[in-house]
C-alpha cells in the first residue's frame, strides 16, 4: 500500500486543502483535512500577488506561515488516520501561487518543501511548475493529466471542469491524448466583487449573482479580452483578472446594480468555460465539475443550461468528492516524481515533451 499526501492552497486563497490518497492499484480517496486560511495570512499572500515593497522578506515570512500550517493540518489528519510519518511514502505541496508569468518565463509558488519535511519528517516532493515552463510551456494547468488518469474510462468525450480562484478544463476522448487550457476567472471576480461590496468571502450558492441580471453591454466588454480569443495551451492568474480589471471596464459603463454586476460575472465565468469547450471539444457528453465551483448552485444551473445536450454534475456523481480533487491531484503527482512518471503533458502546456516533474526534499 503506497500512501501519499496531497496539500494545495488554490487562488481563491481561502484555505489549504490536505488530501491521503492510496496510489495502488488505483487513486482512492482515503482521508481529507481542510484548514482555513487565518486573514492576516490570506492578505500577505494577495499582497504579494502585484509589486510591493520588501517583497521577499514578506513571501520568506509568509511562505514559513503557511509551511506551519500546513505541517499542523498533516499532523492533525494523521493522527486521526492513527498514520505515522513513516507510513508516508512523500507529501506532493503546490504551494501557494503568487505569480504567474508564463510569457515571461516564469512561474512563482511559494511553501518551502524542505521546512515542510523539516516540521513533518516525511518527503516533499514541491516546485511542480517550473520545470514544465523552462520546456516552453505554461506550467498550468498540470490537473488534466491526473483527471485522465482518474475519469479515462467514463466517456468518450468526457470533459473535467476544477472551478476554482480560475476555471480550467482537461478534454478527454478515447484513443487521444488529453488536453486541456485556463478558460478564465471561475470565482476570482464573483468573491472580489462581493467581498468589495458586501464584505463576504464568497457568494454562497450564488444567490446573489441569481438575484441579478447580466448586462450585455458589461458582458460584451469583459468578453473582449484577447485572453478568451485564443485557443490552448494557455494559463492566467491574477496577473490579469483581478478587481482593478473590472473596475476598469465598470468605468466604461452606466452606472449598473451592484447584483447585476454579479450576475454579469457568473454569466462571463459560465460563457468563457462553455464557448471554450466547444471550441475544443465539439458534443461532449459528460462535463464533470469540480473546485468550489461545484457548490454555486446557480452556476452549475447555468452550465447545464448551455449544455443540453450535455449530462452536467459534480464529480461527485462518480465517486471523488469535488473539494478534493485538486489536493489528490498533487499527492499523485509526488508519485509520479518518485517513480520517474511524468507529470505533464505537452498537450495541455505546450512544453517541448513530456518532463517529470517537481523536486525531492528528503525527510
Amino acid at each position: 500500500m503506497a500512501l501519499y499526501l496531497g496539500v494545495m492552497s488554490g487562488t481563491s486563497l481561502d484555505g489549504l486543502d490536505i488530501a491521503l490518497i492510496e496510489q495502488e492499484p488505483q487513486v482512492s480517496l482515503l482521508a481529507s483535512h481542510y484548514i482555513p486560511m487565518p486573514e492576516t495570512l490570506r492578505l500577505a499572500m494577495l499582497g504579494l500577488c502585484a509589486s510591493g515593497p520588501d517583497e521577499i522578506a514578506r513571501a520568506a515570512l509568509a511562505e514559513t506561515e503557511w509551511v506551519r500550517l500546513a505541517a499542523q493540518g498533516i499532523q492533525h489528519l494523521l493522527d486521526a488516520q492513527n498514520l505515522r510519518p513513516e507510513d508516508i511514502r512523500a507529501i506532493g505541496s503546490h504551494g501557494q501561487t503568487i505569480r504567474h508569468e508564463p510569457a515571461r518565463g516564469f512561474t512563482v509558488q511559494i511553501g518551502n518543501p524542505a521546512l515542510l519535511a523539516e516540521l513533518t519528517g516525511i518527503t516533499v516532493v514541491g516546485d511542480f511548475r517550473r520545470r514544465d515552463v523552462a520546456a516552453g510551456g505554461q506550467g498550468a494547468p498540470l490537473v488534466p493529466a491526473f483527471h485522465d488518469a482518474l475519469f479515462a474510462s467514463q466517456g468518450e468525450r468526457l470533459a473535467v471542469l476544477n472551478v476554482g480562484g480560475f476555471s480550467n478544463l482537461s478534454l478527454i476522448e478515447r484513443d487521444k491524448p488529453v488536453s486541456g487550457f485556463d478558460c478564465g476567472p471561475g470565482n476570482v471576480l464573483l468573491d472580489a466583487w462581493i467581498n468589495e461590496k458586501q464584505g463576504l468571502g464568497y457568494d454562497a450558492d450564488g444567490a446573489w449573482a441569481a438575484s441579478g441580471k447580466a448586462l450585455p453591454g458589461l458582458l460584451g466588454n469583459l468578453l473582449s479580452d484577447p485572453f478568451f480569443a485564443g485557443t490552448g495551451p494557455k494559463s492566467t492568474g491574477r496577473e490579469l483578472f483581478n478587481l482593478p480589471w473590472l473596475q476598469h471596464h465598470l468605468s466604461t459603463q452606466p452606472a449598473c446594480a451592484d447584483e447585476d454586476v454579479q450576475a454579469t460575472l457568473l454569466e462571463l465565468t459560465a460563457l468563457s468555460i462553455v464557448d471554450s469547450l466547444k471550441k475544443a471539444q465539439e458534443d461532449t457528453q459528460v462535463l464533470l465539475v469540480c473546485g468550489g465551483g461545484a457548490h454555486n448552485g446557480a452556476l452549475m444551473k447555468r452550465l447545464a443550461g448551455l449544455l443540453p445536450n450535455a449530462k452536467v454534475s459534480s464529480t461527485a456523481a462518480f465517486g471523488v468528492d469535488p473539494d478534493w480533487v485538486e489536493a489528490m491531484a498533487f499527492a499523485w503527482l509526488a508519485h509520479c516524481c518518485l517513480e520517474g512518471i511524468a507529470g505533464n503533458r505537452p498537450s495541455v502546456t505546450g512544453a517541448r515533451g513530456l518532463r517529470v516533474l517537481g523536486a525531492i526534499y528528503p525527510a
